[in-house]
């Protein structure tokens, strides 16, 4: 019997079982795929990733890896005026200057090691069902790698496992919603020109509202991608893989990639974005990560919170278990947890993304600061959580650039 069965073993799934080796809990984490294996994503490790590393004491290891540690972020504008922003420390960010990006292929394959080492993990494990005694969750029923049927017990399951979450749907809870879903495509190339110590977010005529990324991703290859609102592209009569070659051929972007190779077929994905305040928890149940919709509807990141997840939830794990009380009662504390911290900033990158539709206000915005650097100072003072980041969807805020 353990204490609580994660299934999924990506950020969220393998931090999870990292935090609750650490608290004396006993977990199985389970994962359909046999490591290391890709998945489709930015492969960007922003601040928040970087402090739940640091609090796990993986962050030297992980700057290790095969990857680009970033120290600043360009955007580009409509009209592909730019301007960069350097990460800088404060007391609010805990003084971190510095991401990662790096191929999650590498970067999931450390954590679930990590996780493996201290942890009783099942790979190739496909969960079929919940199973329940009195009316209570009690464990799962799955195939194990080799073809057997396996019984799993435990009073809790943590849903760690993506967009389309198994324990999401067994427990009534998935919803694809059209209104607060994207979609993305990423493509590995090697060879484009002016890959630096930066990730690139292009918000672009041809991808709104959404953008392009050009993230450097170690040893010559760079992440390339373009990501929009679901039902902006069933609208657009184009793939995304014709809005990408559109843009890469563009006269601000063919110079890049003139002497660029793709090394893989562009890969698509849907991303459940944190617009909309999901159900993450009930009798007997968590979900974590993109399971509960986490990602950033304006950044698109997703890794950050899903590890400030996986620390919210093991907290709460050790609660019940000292309770001996797995009900939605003492389980809201989770969700309560997690949205103290993440809730604002997603309700205003949810006002972001509506204000990016806009050309006019993306250009006036990052035109202005690419030649002002009191501009750039109010941004990277935002980003680095000195100044709270819902003044971009006030009007004052753009008072303020106007008279910069």
């Amino acid at each position: 019997m353990y204490d609580a069965i994660i299934v999924g073993a990506g950020p969220a799934g393998s931090t999870a079982a990292l935090y609750a080796h650490r608290m004396g809990l006993k977990c199985a984490l389970l994962d359909k795929a046999v490591f290391p294996r890709d998945k489709i994503c930015g492969d960007a490790l922003s601040g928040k990733s970087v402090r739940i590393m640091e609090e796990l004491n993986l962050i030297d290891e992980v700057g290790r890896l095969d990857g680009a540690e970033i120290n600043r972020i360009t955007f580009g504008s409509p009209s592909n005026k730019q301007f960069d922003v350097h990460l800088r420390a404060s007391e609010k960010n805990n003084h971190i200057t510095k991401g990662y990006v790096i191929p999650r292929e590498i970067f999931d394959n450390y954590l679930f090691e990590k996780a493996n080492k201290i942890t009783d993990t099942k790979q190739g494990f496909t969960v079929k069902d919940l199973i329940y005694e009195n009316d209570q969750i009690s464990g799962i029923r799955g195939i194990s790698r080799d073809g057997n049927e396996e019984i799993i017990n435990a009073p809790i399951i943590m849903g760690c496992d993506g967009a389309n979450s198994i324990i999401a749907r067994k427990l009534g809870v998935y919803k694809m919603d059209m209104k607060n879903t994207s979609v993305a495509i990423r493509q590995y190339y090697g060879g484009v020109e002016g890959l630096t110590n930066q990730i690139e977010l292009h918000y672009l005529r041809e991808v709104k509202p959404g953008y392009f990324w050009i993230f450097p991703a170690g040893n010559g290859k760079a992440n390339i991608g373009i990501g929009l609102s679901k039902s902006a592209a069933k609208q657009d009569n184009r793939t995304l893989k014709q809005i990408m070659d559109q843009i890469i051929a563009s006269p601000h972007f063919q110079e890049r990639f003139s002497n660029a190779k793709p090394l893989e077929k562009p890969i698509g994905w849907n991303l459940p974005m944190g617009s909309v305040h999901r159900k993450n928890y009930g009798d007997g149940y968590m979900l974590l990560g993109d399971a509960a919709g986490l990602i950033d509807p304006f950044t698109g990141e997703g890794i950050g919170n899903a590890m400030v997840a996986s620390k919210y939830a093991i907290e709460v794990l050790h609660k019940a278990k000292k309770l001996n009380d797995y009900t939605e009662k003492v389980l809201n504390e989770y969700d309560t947890l997690l949205w103290e911290e993440i809730g604002k900033e997603l309700r205003t990158s949810t006002k972001l993304q509506s204000l990016s539709k806009s050309s006019f206000l993306l250009n006036f915005v990052i035109n202005r600061a690419a030649r002002n650097e009191e501009v750039q100072e109010i941004i990277s003072g935002m980003l680095s959580n000195e100044i709270p980041k819902d003044e971009l969807s006030s009007p004052l805020f753009y008072f303020k650039i106007l008279f910069s």
